[in-house]
């Protein structure tokens, strides 16, 4: 592990940025939790103050030091990030090694409910959810529903995995020495499988943090709770631009920007060093 981390940091400048990048987001998380104000509590500084040296990304209309709450906001929306990734991720994996193993009529209903995972149209499903459970949306809820609608198109990448993985002549060699099934999927494939699961996780985080900022934006997410995006809407509810309060919008914009490029940075580098063709020219063999 060290060893990978020591070769993606000498060799790829994209891991090296990445690793800036987060290394920003994770002070800022640390910082929340050492915060001198409580982030649901208004009016506690003055208020439309611009960016200065006491207050670093200005004050918002709320009166509230908007540097501190956007240390919980970005907390608050990675974590809703890793739990939805941690919920789809469970799904593909079982759903992908059961598919590609079992292969016959099992994995034909299971590709069946995939495909139709697929062609859901996910934002007017998640308008609706949003409407229907608006006064008991909070981000574990929330992390639920999009844990339970991120995981289609990985399970049938995993899924591709094990069809090439079952025809080698190591499952061969387990199958003769009468290992079940299941010890076949979790022994001999799911260690090959871990690359693909782990660099489509941080897609995943990527994915859930848009969907979220985008139903904030909405109106449609548990407003009360800091996230990247409930900050846009009471920016935008209290008329940040038209009140010339221009950092309400781009101080939360620029750590979403930031996060998101950190996490694509990480996604990219990772997965091009998990192929050996690409890691090879990438180290210069």
């Amino acid at each position: 592990m060290f060893g990978v981390l020591r070769d993606l940091l000498r060799y790829d400048g994209r891991f090296r940025v990445a690793v800036i990048l987060l290394g920003g987001v994770v002070v800022m998380i640390l910082l929340s939790f050492n915060s001198p104000y409580d982030p649901g509590k208004s009016f506690v500084v003055p208020w439309d103050l611009p960016p200065s040296q006491e207050y670093i990304f200005g004050t918002t209309s709320r009166g509230q030091d908007l540097f501190w709450w956007l240390t919980f906001a970005v907390r608050n929306s990675l974590f809703l990030g890793v739990l939805t990734a941690i919920i789809s991720r469970i799904i593909a994996v079982l759903i992908g090694l059961t598919a590609g193993y079992r292969g016959g009529w099992l994995d034909r209903i299971l590709m069946s409910l995939n495909d139709t995972f697929v062609v859901l149209p996910l934002l007017p499903i998640l308008i609706l959810l949003g409407f229907l459970l608006r006064d008991r949306m909070n981000l574990f809820y929330l992390a639920v529903i999009l844990g339970l609608f991120g995981w289609p198109f990985d399970a049938r990448l995993i899924r591709s995995q094990v069809l090439s993985l079952k025809e080698r002549s190591f499952t061969r060699t387990a199958v003769y020495s009468g290992t079940s099934a299941f010890w076949i999927t979790i022994n001999e494939h799911l260690p090959f499988v871990l690359p693909i699961v782990f660099a489509t996780t941080i897609n995943n985080i990527l994915w859930s943090i848009g969907m979220e900022v985008t139903l904030s934006v909405l109106g449609l997410s548990d407003l009360t709770t800091p996230t990247l995006g409930t900050a846009l809407f009471w920016a935008n509810q209290h008329g940040a631009l038209v009140a010339g309060v221009w950092w309400w919008i781009a101080a939360p914009a620029l750590v979403t920007i930031v996060l998101f490029l950190g996490l694509y940075l990480l996604f990219t580098s990772i997965n091009e060093f998990i192929d050996p063709r690409t890691r090879l020219r990438l180290i210069g063999g």
